[in-house]
């Protein structure tokens, strides 16, 4: 239940704490004074659209606050799982929007996302428009209404068709272009042998392009390897011989000089790599020999990779890559040219899609009858004696993605007349009265089946109602206040009479500035409010004891 809102810089109000209670409650005040604006508030804090425009003229930023007690016993893993602490006796909720339009939200305390904010809200609080009546006439928002009646998810339903739809596009694709596919899969086959007959290793390249060198040039690796050895260790002059000799000569009187000690180590090093030169060079030789077969192997092969590299325009290196690719793409059209493979996924498909539509189906034919007969029922205590609300579903000629069949609303305004469609025969009035026993009568049965938010909201949906029908309306909200919180902007003294709690809305300048203020009223005060609300500004003797009988007969009558 919605305990407390707190506004600051929103719209034309700088500073406003509103504390809620129990049961039902009203905002009302003259036109134009900002009834709705704690509405608007209220569903920014739930995570509704923000722009700079809420943002008070001349402040930095706006910041409303909005806090449930206690916090509802579905919401307790909800918040466990996203990390919000919750000490399970409150929710607090806060948003903030600067000038420049940018947007943060808290859930108790941490930062939370929008759609966060809005799941929330979803659990918390039910909002009915001033223009819920509109909605009426929209199929999307019919079959929506009638799927939540029904406790239809239509998600799997939804799945199912676009993979049906994404099959199906596949298969007419291949059939349509089943020609040119055919000359593209021929002309992949032939690049892809033309590559095969190589069969490129994937690290054959630089091998290839090492052995080449090693082989062309083997005569001058031997010359130069042979030199080099005999300079090293072979001749009696060698680097080695040399060093030997040097070692010997420092050897003797090292021990006399720490500096030739030195010497002598570097020496040792000195004749160590030389050794190891001679062994890679002798390595070189015994590895290196004159091949003229193998390099003209190495010579032709190289030849081809080198054509096919040129024809292709790609770098020899790419070659196994560029085969591998080809390959993944043969086996893709060879799939998307498979008519007879796209036609059975289709078809299965197809299947899903239908098994999920009838499944939808069921629920609506269910729900359909006990719909209209619970909203023709509310009609009857609205001011539309003997009218009957019918829920039609229209077959389609093929599934669609919300099912195999449209929702339409008709309504018959009296008795005896046939029901049309809703936006055809009813008036403005008759719609806003209709919306509200749609309204009740969807909100009555979440509260059956324990899925109800705590708070109700009504804002304007009174509007075209007037006199006996307005008196019941407002009974009919406070008998709702019984079991949920439900709040009401209206301009019905009939039905703001009928609440538990009345809260007035103005407008007064101040400082140049035009300012709202939000005030709870009792006692003479709401008598006068009331008054207000009958018969405008002038209060009179009458007006004033015609609001305080309204007001004595609503608690009588509840």
């Amino acid at each position: 239940m919605l305990k407390r809102l707190t506004l600051r810089d929103f719209v034309i109000v700088d500073a406003l704490e509103v504390d809620f209670g129990n049961g039902f409650c009203v905002l009302t005040g003259e036109t134009g004074a900002g009834k709705s604006i704690l509405i608007d508030a209220l569903q920014l804090a739930l995570g509704g659209r923000g722009e700079a425009g809420v943002v008070r003229e001349g402040a930095a930023r706006t910041e409303i606050g909005a806090e449930f007690e206690p916090v509802p016993a579905a919401l307790h893993g909800w918040l466990d799982e996203a990390g919000f602490a919750s000490d399970d006796s409150v929710l607090l909720l806060r948003r903030t929007v600067d000038a420049q339009g940018k947007s943060r939200a808290w859930i108790n305390g941490s930062p939370a996302t929008l759609t966060q904010l809005r799941e929330l809200g979803e659990q918390l609080v039910d909002i009915h428009g001033q223009h819920a009546w509109q909605s009426l006439t929209r199929p999307a928002s019919v079959r929506a209404l009638l799927d939540a009646y029904a406790g239809a998810d239509t998600a799997a339903l939804g799945k199912a068709w676009a993979e049906w739809r994404a099959q199906q596009g596949l298969l007419d694709a291949a059939r349509a272009r089943g020609d040119e596919l055919a000359r593209e899969r021929e002309r992949l086959a032939w690049q892809i042998g033309e590559l095969a007959k190589l069969a490129p290793g994937e690290d054959e390249w630089p091998d290839l392009n090492g052995e080449h060198q090693r082989l062309a040039h083997a005569q001058g690796i031997l010359d130069a390897a042979q030199l080099a050895l005999q300079l090293c260790s072979e001749s009696d002059e060698s680097a080695g011989t040399l060093v030997d000799r040097a070692i010997d000569a420092i050897d003797g009187v090292a021990g006399y000089d720490a500096t030739l000690g030195n010497a002598l180590e570097v020496l040792r090093g000195v004749r160590d790599q030389l050794s190891d030169a001679a062994h890679s060079l002798n390595a070189a030789l015994r590895r290196t020999e004159l091949d003229p077969e193998r390099l003209a192997e190495v010579d032709a092969r190289m030849s081809a990779w080198m054509g096919l590299a040129r024809r292709y325009r790609r770098p020899p290196e790419e070659l196994a890559a560029t085969l591998a690719g080809w390959q993944a793409e043969l086996r893709q059209l060879d799939a998307a040219t498979d008519l007879e493979a796209l036609e059975q996924a289709a078809a299965r498909s197809h299947a899903r899609v239908l098994a999920e539509a009838r499944t939808v189906t069921a629920l609506r034919r269910q729900a359909a009858p006990k719909l209209s007969d619970a909203v023709s029922a509310a009609m009857q205590t609205l001011g539309m004696s003997g009218g009957r609300f019918e829920v039609v579903l229209e077959p389609l000629a093929e599934v669609q993605a919300h099912g195999l069949e449209a929702a339409e609303f008709r309504v018959a305004g009296h008795a005896g007349s046939t029901p049309r469609p809703l936006g055809k025969v009813a008036s403005g009035g008759e719609l806003s009265r209709i919306a509200l026993a749609i309204a009740v009568t969807t909100s009555q049965l979440r509260m059956d089946q324990g899925e109800a938010v705590g708070t109700l909201i009504f804002d304007e949906i009174d509007s075209g109602v007037g006199g006996a029908v307005a008196e019941t309306v407002g009974r009919l909200m406070r008998q709702l206040g019984a079991q949920r919180q439900v709040l009401a902007v209206t301009h019905l003294a009939q039905v703001a009479a009928c609440a538990q709690q009345h809260l007035v809305v103005s407008k007064a300048a101040r400082d140049g500035r035009t300012l709202s203020r939000i005030a709870p009223v009792a006692g003479e005060a709401r008598v006068a409010e009331i008054a207000r609300m009958l018969g405008g500004q002038q209060l009179s003797g009458a007006g004033l004891a015609h609001a305080q009988e309204m007001l004595s007969a609503a608690g009588r009558k509840t």
